[in-house]
C-alpha cells in the first residue's frame, strides 16, 4: 500500500531554489568555507554572503543534505562560518595537505605580525591586517620563504595569499592589502591556543 503523505524532507527542497543548492555546493567542491560576510571590491567593504543565510536559515535541510552525500557540514558559530567535514573516520591525504598548507601560511602571518607588535586582532579589519610593506618584509624573510616552500608554495607568499583567498580564508582589501575573514581569523586563534598549549 503507497502512502498519499508526502514525506517532511519533500517540504525543505521545495523552500530551497536548486539553483542556490548547486552555488552552495559549488564553494564546498572548490575547498571554501562559507563565511558570514564577504569583501566586496567594488564598494571596499564587506557585506553579508547570501549563502551563508541560506545556510543558516535552512541548517537542518543542509545537514540531512550533506549527510547523505557522505559528508557533515559543520557551523563554527565563534568564527561564523561553515564548512564541510569528511564523515569517514580516516580523511583523505588531500584533506590533510590542504589543511597543513593552510596552517603554515596562517602560522606565518600570525608570527609576522605579532612580532611587529600589533595585536592579532588588527589581522581581521579591512583597514588594518596586511599592508603592502608587510608583504614586502614577509617576501624578504628567508626562513619564511624556506618554510613556504616546504609547504609547496614556491612562488612565495603571494601564492599562499592566493590559496587563503580561494578558501575565503583572506580578502583582498586593494593592492597589497590582505585581511581574515572571521573564519581565518577562528584558525589562526586556534592555531596560537595549540602553540601555547604546546
Amino acid at each position: 500500500m503507497v502512502s498519499d503523505e508526502t514525506p517532511t524532507t519533500t517540504a525543505s527542497f521545495d523552500q530551497i531554489l536548486p539553483a542556490q543548492s548547486a552555488a552552495v555546493f559549488r564553494e564546498f567542491q572548490a575547498g571554501r568555507v562559507i563565511v558570514r560576510d564577504l569583501w566586496d571590491a567594488n564598494r571596499s567593504e564587506v557585506c553579508a554572503n547570501p549563502l551563508y543565510n541560506l545556510l543558516y536559515n535552512h541548517l537542518a535541510h543542509f545537514r540531512t543534505l550533506y549527510e547523505h552525500l557522505g559528508s557533515e557540514l559543520v557551523f563554527n558559530e565563534v568564527g561564523a562560518f561553515f564548512f564541510l567535514k569528511e564523515s569517514s573516520d580516516d580523511e583523505s591525504e588531500e584533506h590533510d595537505e590542504n589543511a597543513f598548507r593552510v596552517q603554515v601560511v596562517l602560522l606565518l602571518i600570525g608570527r609576522y605580525f605579532a612580532r611587529s607588535g600589533r595585536d592579532l586582532e588588527f589581522l581581521g579589519r579591512p583597514e588594518a591586517g596586511l599592508n603592502e610593506q608587510d608583504l614586502e618584509n614577509l617576501g624578504a624573510d628567508d626562513e619564511y620563504r624556506e618554510i613556504l616552500r616546504a609547504a609547496r608554495f614556491e612562488k612565495g607568499m603571494g601564492e599562499a595569499l592566493d590559496y587563503l583567498e580561494k578558501r575565503n580564508l583572506i580578502f583582498r582589501a586593494g593592492a597589497g592589502r590582505y585581511f581574515l575573514s572571521s573564519a581565518g581569523q577562528y584558525f589562526l586563534a586556534q592555531l596560537v591556543q595549540e602553540y601555547e598549549q604546546a
